[in-house]
């Protein structure tokens, strides 16, 4: 008998060691797997997002590395896959990821401008489109399908002024991204685009665009947008230290000032779920979901 039952001793305390060193391994998280939506190229997402980046190495005492996605529900699929462990996405991203993931996404913090978003339609200025209704029987552009700003909220705002874009245009194109969408109109790719109005307005500020040839004719009302999010199994302790580096990004701090510009925000502010069941509703409604 005593023979058996040391084998059998060990075998559980084997069993117990091995449970044990799981555990320590799955709380010593050493790295912080950061990926964002691809709205812009790739060379701009990661001139954006590194300084960011270095920025929340110091404030977590851990490496953190930035894994850039094809597309836009590749994102999705990184974060409710826990491939990564914090995803910039927009706010229609954010909803897909909620859904598919079964409420899993949280929303840590959004940029105070992200509370008050809107979309512009552009066209070339000698095109005499000048109101939303001149769009019928022209070619036109939207962003990435997944996109708040370059499709979805664009799309809900022409469906609210009588307009379906699937029967009222003559071809509806999809470049993927907004600065793809801005080069599609200034070529005569499309007549007219929708698209993030923070990223249109960085192109008239570096000068990138030529407004006496291409510019907006339409500014939609505000909604919400982008934000941070990360899985709900991330343990606690680790998402409200991210939260709180996030909101502590100061202007009147230089480091962080840049850190803001680069992100095109003025500060982080927290968010909620339940600031995207608009976002939701409309895209119920637009059959985008």
């Amino acid at each position: 008998m005593p023979t058996l039952f040391w084998p059998l001793t060990r075998a559980y305390l084997l069993s117990g060691m091995m449970a044990l060193l799981a555990v320590f391994s799955a709380s010593a998280q050493t790295t912080l797997r950061i990926t964002t939506i691809p709205e812009e190229a790739a060379t701009e997402q990661i001139r954006k997002f590194t300084p960011l980046a270095s920025y929340l190495e110091k404030q977590l005492g851990m490496k953190v590395e930035f894994t850039p996605v094809t597309d836009y529900p590749a994102a999705v699929e990184s974060l409710v896959n826990k491939k990564v462990d914090l995803a910039w996405l927009g706010g229609f991203t954010f909803v897909q990821a909620s859904i598919r993931s079964g409420g899993k996404v949280i929303p840590l913090a959004q940029r105070e401008e992200d509370t008050r978003f809107q979309s512009v339609f552009i066209a070339k200025t000698s095109s005499q489109i000048q109101k939303l209704s001149d769009m019928k029987g022209k070619q036109v552009s939207f962003g990435s399908q997944s996109s708040t700003s370059g499709h979805l909220m664009p799309r809900s705002f022409l469906l609210q002024a009588g307009i379906d874009p699937d029967q009222d245009f003559k071809r509806v194109a999809f470049s993927g991204a907004h600065d793809a969408t801005i080069a599609s109109v200034v070529s005569g790719k499309v007549d007219a685009a929708a698209l993030d109005i923070t990223v249109w307005k960085k192109f008239v500020a570096e000068n990138k665009v030529d407004t006496q040839a291409v510019n907006v004719f339409y500014t939609t009302p505000t909604y919400f947008n982008y934000n941070w999010s990360v899985h709900a199994d991330m343990p606690a302790a680790l998402r409200e230290k991210i939260k709180a580096a996030l909101l502590a990004l100061n202007p009147a701090t230089p480091e962080h000032a840049e850190i803001l510009k680069l992100n095109r925000a003025t500060r982080y502010v927290s968010t909620t779920p339940e600031n995207y069941k608009g976002l939701e509703s409309a895209a119920r409604s637009a059959g985008l979901l």
